[in-house]
């Protein structure tokens, strides 16, 4: 397995630390816990466990339809988005792939796995940009590589960066155009201001768009994501797909949780209030960051493993990107937790800094 973040019992083992004792800001997740109207369903369908899940997830893909105002059948839902990360390689049989560089490393993984003689190519962004994409750069990348696919994550993680709405249609025209695949990953969408170019699926053929529930809505011990094909392909992924992979919970609970505007409105309230307050810590401490639009941060700070250790040592978790290509040792990621851990971050950090 390649290094994620949350691994939060790795932890308590080589410590000694009760879960309780752990600030955990090496995964994502929206600290507002899992909205209540959807723990009370959870617990109402406890009684159907003694049945199997509906294999086609049916309630919850015409709710997704409903939200997006696209047809269910285009809508594949997975035991989180990474599933369908997974699923899609090994469904189309990519030969020479591209992804956007840093970012999340199971596009990579799930190439490989899918078939190891796959050849990935990077386009990598860079630091003095904001590690922002450059659209005719990637495309002409794209391009002179010959690539059938080209991964990239919006907003990217670890970056925090969001390529505008009207940009990205624009660059999944020009990979029509030339007849490459561009599979985008919105598994933070919801935390940011950007609009999905879910809607744009319908007519483009060679664009496949990627989503989770599993983050906005605190759902990470259940796992759930979905994915929007075009109808061909989509298809073609439910032949490759293993049954049963999204359980009845977790059905369930995305039927509900797409119900709570009001909890949307508060976590957007949220982030972006608690951006400010990570912005304005980050520039009094003197560390360097990357303006983030999602759920987390971007940091640059020289001795980032020493400070990701003495930190460790506090209960404070945050995640290092040094198996991030285009970052190094140098990198931490933190996420935006409520307002009381957050303090206890940058307490925490100017504490090791001095």
């Amino acid at each position: 397995m390649t290094n994620h973040g949350g691994d939060i019992y790795s932890v308590m083992e080589r410590r000694g630390f009760p879960q309780s004792a752990l600030i955990d800001f090496s995964a994502s997740i929206n600290p507002l816990g899992t909205p209540r109207n959807v723990i009370l369903e959870i617990k109402k369908c406890l009684k159907n466990l003694i049945h199997y899940p509906d294999m086609n997830a049916t309630r919850l893909r015409e709710k997704l339809g409903n939200a997006y105002d696209i047809d269910p059948k285009s809508i594949l839902c997975g035991n989180g988005c990474t599933e369908l990360i997974h699923l899609v390689p090994r469904t189309m049989g990519f030969h020479k792939v591209m992804i956007v560089q840093p970012t999340f490393s199971d596009y990579e993984r799930a190439c490989r796995i899918a078939r190891p003689e796959c050849s990935v190519m990077y386009h990598i962004l860079e630091r003095k940009r904001n590690f922002d994409v450059e659209p005719q750069s990637l495309i002409d990348d794209a391009a002179t590589e010959r690539v059938e696919a080209v991964f990239l994550c919006n907003p990217n993680n670890p970056t925090g960066r969001l390529i505008d709405h009207d940009m990205l249609l624009d660059i999944a025209q020009e990979m029509r155009k030339r007849q490459i695949y561009l599979i985008v990953d919105e598994s933070f969408m919801d935390f940011s201001v950007g609009r999905s170019v879910a809607h744009a699926v319908e007519k483009n053929p060679y664009l496949m768009v990627l989503k989770s529930l599993t983050k906005f809505y605190a759902l990470a011990g259940l796992r759930l994501g979905y994915g929007i094909f075009p109808m061909h392909i989509a298809a073609m992924l439910r032949e490759n797909k293993e049954p049963w992979t999204v359980n009845t919970l977790a059905q369930a609970a995305g039927v509900v949780a797409l119900d709570e505007n009001d909890y949307r409105e508060r976590t957007k309230k949220l982030m972006s209030r608690q951006r400010g307050v990570f912005e304005r810590g980050f520039r009094a401490l003197g560390i360097e960051y990357v303006p983030s639009l999602a759920n987390y941060f971007l940091l640059y700070i020289p001795d980032a493993p020493k400070i990701a250790e003495q930190l460790e040592s506090k209960g404070i978790l945050v995640r290092g990107c040094a198996n991030f290509k285009g970052l190094d040792h140098r990198y931490l990621r933190v996420a935006v937790k409520s307002p009381k851990d957050n303090r206890s971050l940058l307490t925490s950090l100017k504490e090791c800094l001095v």
